[in-house]
């Protein structure tokens, strides 16, 4: 088995055909998307259209719930945007992506964690701000009861693998859209992937053991963060020019 894995998107649709051009380079045909579509301060309805249109399986992001699960006057400065651009056909789309699947029987999928779509699993995040690697032991708790050989996260737009101890693989493939972002819970905290590029990963089964490929995709940030200043993000223009928060 090989297939690629995309998460995070956040309405970037210049980086998602670029990713997408690169995933039909290596040959690769069934595409996971694991959340985080179309919020921020680009384009959220050509994203959704791709990703509508794209033959893949797709479960639902805490952004991707925040734009069907509130109104607009109650949603967040990236969604808020977001839900302006698409149509009821989008909105109706998006209620129809379940939150969790399992790929071919051997991969589960989620955005977050298994039980929650907004909170991190690989990465902890301390008072003072830094932010780390989670202990082993969390990252195994949050994995009890699911018997997949892999798991598919995103979220925290880190691209990272986890060798549980079991041998189960968890896979977060970075951030397909937004190298980078603040934010304010458990506590003010820096993402920054310190590249522009787009990021997905490869994922092979070779005699019973999973493999992993990250891949980073140039692609013209420049002209995505001239469209986030354009739109008044000037902290999400810093992340897609430069990959840092500046």
């Amino acid at each position: 088995m090989r297939f690629a894995a995309i998460a995070d998107v956040h309405g970037n649709y210049l980086a998602l055909e670029a990713v997408l051009a690169d995933i039909r380079a290596q040959g690769i045909n069934d595409i996971v998307n694991l959340g985080d579509m179309a919020s921020g301060p680009l384009d959220a309805r050509r994203t959704i259209d791709a990703l509508m249109a794209l033959d893949a399986v797709h479960v639902l992001g805490n952004h991707d719930r925040w734009l069907i699960d509130r109104p607009p006057e109650k949603m967040g400065s990236w969604d808020r945007p977001a839900h302006a651009q698409l149509d009821a056909g989008h909105l109706d789309w998006l209620r129809t992506v379940p939150s969790t699947q399992i790929f071919r029987d051997q991969v589960f999928l989620c955005h977050a964690t298994p039980a929650d779509d907004n909170v991190y699993w690989l990465e902890t995040v301390t008072p003072d701000g830094s932010v780390r690697m989670s202990p082993l032991e969390a990252i195994e708790k949050e994995a009890e009861g699911i018997s997949q050989s892999l798991i598919l996260c995103a979220h925290t737009h880190i691209a990272r693998a986890v060798r549980l101890g079991d041998g189960r693989l968890v896979v977060n493939p970075g951030s397909v859209g937004v190298p980078g972002f603040s934010y304010n819970v458990p506590f003010p905290h820096l993402i920054e992937a310190g590249t522009p590029d787009a990021r997905y990963a490869i994922l092979d089964l070779t005699s019973g053991s999973w493999r992993v490929t990250f891949r980073h995709v140039p692609y013209d940030n420049n002209a995505m963060a001239a469209l986030a200043r354009r739109n008044g993000d000037l902290e999400f223009a810093s992340a897609l020019a430069t990959g840092w928060i500046r």
